[in-house]
């Protein structure tokens, strides 16, 4: 059931808040398909934290679509901010369009960390992203730059894998 809820869905009316709910929905998703080290939450009760970095493009999607939800008996905090390191503690974090021009330097500040990178910036997940969302017709896709994950040390299931387009290094690997 939880893999059929993170099958692309159509963009029907193409407007924003349509795409962006689309969008608030595969991120809860996402967090529900990978596995962060233990070594990331100091206690069993510390939130799992999502970060918007730049113009927030969801409106109240997102948060309507956490709002008291829980993933792995924790619970879902939106952090929202222009700077990176205001998302140090984040477990995802979307960088927005807006940043677009700073992708290549915000990289690098989180390559160390495990946290999961989504955005839909142009071939983010080529530059050293995780996720990329992008366009094919009216439906919204992803893909995953999944060495890049390995490097982050997040295990991704093979589920979501099977969803995404995989490209970097291991693209042709088979990995999965």
């Amino acid at each position: 059931m939880l893999v059929l809820s993170v099958a692309p869905q159509p963009l029907r009316a193409q407007t924003a808040s349509r795409e962006y709910q689309i969008k608030a929905v595969f991120i809860f998703n996402f967090l529900q398909f990978v596995e962060w080290p233990s070594s990331v939450f100091s206690s069993d009760s510390d939130p799992i934290r999502i970060g918007i970095l730049g113009d927030d493009p969801f409106g109240s999607s997102l948060d309507e679509t956490v709002q008291n939800e829980t993933i792995h008996n924790r619970r879902l905090v939106i952090q929202r901010s222009h700077r990176a390191d205001d998302l140090k503690n984040c477990q995802l974090i979307f960088i927005a369009k807006s940043e677009n021009r700073r992708v290549d330097e915000i990289l690098p500040l989180l390559d160390t960390r495990p946290v999961l990178t989504v955005s839909e910036v142009d071939d983010f997940a080529r530059r050293g992203g995780i996720i990329a969302f992008y366009p094919e017709g009216k439906k919204v896709r992803f893909e995953i730059n999944s060495s890049m994950a390995l490097r982050h040390g997040l295990k991704m299931s093979s589920q979501l894998l099977g969803l995404g387009r995989i490209v970097g290094q291991n693209a042709n690997s088979g990995e999965r």
